[in-house]
């Protein structure tokens, strides 16, 4: 199966809108990673590609003998991915998984209980901060389909029964998973982007590839060494994504980025965005605006800015230090703290945002 690039002549007029509002971010970030690969001797060349899946552009610069191929390859495997972890579908597991709740265990793909596994890791260490069994919840906002309606509370608090990451059950031995109860449901949509980063490069993995960056939403995976031997070079945006708040100097990895303005909308003078707090059932309220994450894993770093995000940034500390993980974390007072790992990495050149002290 081919992946071409996908034409906005079909799309809806919301679908329209957020199909252009991802192809923003996209651009914004290869416009502000120009110097991620200066210009090569001899006739190596990059190959860009840019595919739609996941309700957002995947973008891959890649570099090496295969690189081709392996755009191609890479672009696939993330649809198919898609396919098998998507709410709904012919091929989805976890549609089967949800639909299974309450009766049968089911034998899932490796790497999609390997998303399940890195969920359950992350819920357990954060305290149930990050919890992809938020679905019934999730389902009763429906964020993405921008009703901008806040749920009635009794429901609310009666759906929230549902919720609970111990309800997920996984099996080691055989890749198997079950949901406890009728009525559980799990989404991997906060993990979706993460996943495509690591699937792209475990393709570059598997060929010529000497040194690439493929983005999907606000995920970024970096793979290889830049032909001068420098550090990758790219931009953090603002917690609203208009603009940038400095650069980064990277080595290989993956950098998630996830914000209070995400999916969100209005009503009777609140703003209301899709990052639940699983305790609660309504939007998580912090002392953080957005939170970045690096780590050495896409899955991991999607997981983890959530579960931060969640807890805000004094709570956050000891569960990126359990990782390994380093952290930008941006403030309601617009004030940043960045954790050791990242200081020195990190340059902050918008004036509207000072540094902690």
């Amino acid at each position: 199966m081919r992946t071409t690039l996908f034409s906005i002549k079909n799309l809806s007029g919301q679908q329209a809108k957020k199909l252009s509002i991802s192809l923003f971010i996209v651009l914004f970030l290869l416009i502000l990673i120009i110097a991620l690969f200066p210009l090569l001797d001899g006739d190596t060349k990059p190959f860009d590609a840019a595919t739609y899946t996941m309700n957002t552009y995947v973008q891959q610069t890649i570099y090496g003998k295969d690189r081709e191929t392996a755009a191609e390859t890479a672009a696939n495997a993330i649809q198919l991915f898609d396919e098998r972890a998507s709410w709904d579908g012919e091929y989805s597991e976890v549609f089967e998984l949800n639909e299974q709740a309450g009766s049968e265990w089911i034998t899932l793909s490796e790497d999609i209980f390997s998303v399940l596994l890195t969920a359950q890791n992350v819920a357990e260490k954060s305290g149930g901060a990050f919890d992809i069994t938020t679905a019934p919840v999730s389902r009763l906002w429906d964020f993405e389909n921008e009703r901008a309606e806040v749920p009635d509370s009794e429901l609310l608090h009666e759906i929230l029964g549902y919720v609970g990451y111990k309800n997920l059950r996984l099996g080691m031995a055989d890749f198997s998973a079950s949901l406890k109860y009728h009525g559980n449901a799990v989404d991997l949509s906060p993990l979706l982007h993460g996943a495509a980063c690591n699937t792209a490069i475990g393709v570059y993995k598997e060929n010529e590839v000497s040194a690439a960056i493929v983005s999907a939403g606000n995920t970024v995976g970096l793979y290889g060494k830049k032909p001068d031997g420098t550090l990758f070079h790219m931009a953090i945006p603002t917690p609203d994504g208009t603009g940038t708040l400095g650069t980064i100097f990277l080595k290989e990895g993956f950098l998630s980025t996830t914000s209070v303005y995400e999916n969100s909308f209005t009503a009777d003078g609140r703003q209301y965005h899709s990052l639940l707090d699983p305790k609660t059932g309504y939007p998580a309220e912090s002392d953080l605006r957005s939170v970045t994450v690096f780590s050495e894993d896409g899955v991991l770093s999607d997981a983890l800015s959530n579960a931060c995000l969640v807890l805000g940034y004094e709570k956050s500390l000891p569960l990126l230090e359990i990782y390994g993980a380093e952290g930008i974390f941006v403030g309601h007072d617009s004030k940043l703290h960045i954790t050791p790992g990242l200081i020195t990495a990190f340059e902050l050149t918008n004036e509207n945002f000072t540094m902690a002290e």
